[in-house]
């Protein structure tokens, strides 16, 4: 049996560091799979990034329609482990496997049935969609095997225990560096797939990171343990992982929803735009990953201590997290504006129109990705409480009240044109990250015992 991980006492900023250091490196490592697959596809032309483009938001939201429930299961995990209960995190975590699975299998039929349609809805240009609907159907073929290690992820974070998931992610990003060139470009007996062949690289890897998952969770030596004989539906706690996760996956599909409308609205500039936008995009996602990563551990670690009853102990691991988050945010923007072209071109050899557009695009956004850090980090602490609606309000706030309606007017009713877009990134993060401080500063998180409300013996 590993020692056991108290987050509850001791050094808040050790605990806060000691969580987030290796779930920084581990989404790192998750993001190289996208980050790889823009690079080689990126030897293929414009057309073939844009397809990529066009379909990841797709893959993003419907992916996370299921996340929640694997994040309901991480918050009752790290509530009842603060309380000492392993027989209820041991039963939360067997849940949590059969509702993501179920869910995962209903999710990749509907998509994968449904790609043209989506494609076509997204307004794809004829020279991308066909490349388009073929990388996003192989994808869908593969979801059941990101939701088991998405939730595999959640769950062995809950507990504390972010080194084993970093180390399977190393390994299997190791393996998806080489099958993506082998499978784009083909070689020897292995035909080259083209853009598709990312995405068969993809589901390789992951298939092979949820398997290992499933077997250490089966076995049982990191504090936590799927019992086969627990699988038998637990409508009880099912309604309350729903109750918790709805607004959790709400909240994440609701950001992939406008992932999904943004991209809809840069289509309508063209091909370039969309190429620019699908880089950007891909940079705003890497470097908000330590935000990220401090955001999941101070939901691991604010779940702990209220689950243990140390409500101050949570506020104050939620201010320093948020402190730390907003000067490593700045630090990453202001490298990002110094270097935006040269990045650019790294993605997108020789294409200058399309790299001088997307270089524009980060340096816009570069300066304000340390608010970003403030919201993630107050989200984290409303998560691990329990209170999953307020970030699911702030979501729907940043980007159907701020972000895209500001888009869409500077856009298209300015003449800024595609700049707009750009435009439309940074002020929706300021304000954003204000509004959540002073929802924090309310203090209505501190009054929600979810495993109070749930007992399990």
């Amino acid at each position: 049996m590993k020692v056991k991980n108290n987050l509850t006492e001791g050094s808040i900023l050790s605990s806060l560091l000691a969580l987030s250091v290796p779930i920084i490196f581990a989404n790192l490592l998750q993001t190289a799979y996208q980050l790889t697959d823009t690079f080689w596809v990126g030897r293929l032309g414009t057309v073939a990034v844009a397809a990529v483009s066009i379909s990841f938001p797709i893959i993003f939201f419907i992916i996370s329609l299921g996340g929640g429930l694997a994040m309901a299961g991480t918050i009752l995990v790290a509530q009842y482990k603060g309380r000492e209960n392993k027989k209820a995190v041991d039963h939360v975590t067997s849940q949590t496997m059969v509702l993501v699975v179920f869910i995962s299998i209903i999710l990749a039929t509907l998509g994968y049935v449904l790609s043209p349609f989506l494609i076509s809805l997204m307004g794809a240009e004829p020279s991308v969609f066909s490349s388009a609907v073929s990388y996003i159907k192989i994808s869908f073929i593969g979801m059941i095997f990101m939701f088991t290690y998405m939730a595999f992820q959640s769950l062995m974070r809950g507990v504390g225990d972010v080194k084993t998931p970093m180390y399977i992610v190393f390994g299997t990003v190791l393996l998806n560096l080489i099958l993506d060139p082998l499978f784009i470009f083909g070689y020897g007996v292995i035909p080259a797939f083209g853009v598709s062949g990312a995405a068969v690289a993809t589901i390789g890897t992951q298939g092979l990171a949820s398997i290992i998952g499933i077997v250490l969770l089966i076995r049982g030596k990191y504090q936590i343990q799927l019992h086969l004989n627990d699988l038998k539906p637990d409508w009880v706690l099912i309604k309350k992982m729903c109750t918790i996760g709805f607004p959790a996956s709400i909240d994440q599909s609701t950001r992939a929803l406008g992932m999904v409308v943004m991209t809809f609205l840069v289509t309508t500039f063209g091909t370039m735009t969309l190429a620019a936008y699908g880089i950007g995009s891909r940079i705003l996602s890497f470097v908000i990953i330590p935000a990220l990563g401090l955001s999941i551990a101070t939901s691991t670690i604010t779940g702990q201590n209220i689950g243990a009853g140390k409500i101050d102990r949570a506020e104050k691991i939620t201010k320093l997290s948020a402190f730390v988050g907003f000067i490593i945010l700045t630090i990453v923007g202001i490298i990002m504006f110094l270097f935006a072209s040269q990045i650019s071109a790294i993605f997108i050899p020789g294409e200058i129109e399309t790299i001088q557009s997307s270089a524009l695009f980060i340096k816009i956004m570069a300066l304000t990705f340390g608010f970003i850090g403030i919201q993630m980090s107050l989200n984290g602490l409303f998560r691990g409480s329990g209170n999953t609606m307020i970030p699911m309000i702030l979501t729907i706030v940043s980007l159907w009240v701020l972000r895209f309606p500001l888009a869409y007017i500077l856009s298209k009713h300015t003449a800024l044109a595609e700049i707009g877009l750009w435009v439309s990134f940074p002020i929706a993060n300021v304000i954003a990250a204000v509004i959540t401080i002073i929802w924090f500063m309310k203090g209505t998180w501190k009054h929600k015992q979810i495993t109070e409300e749930t007992v399990i013996i």
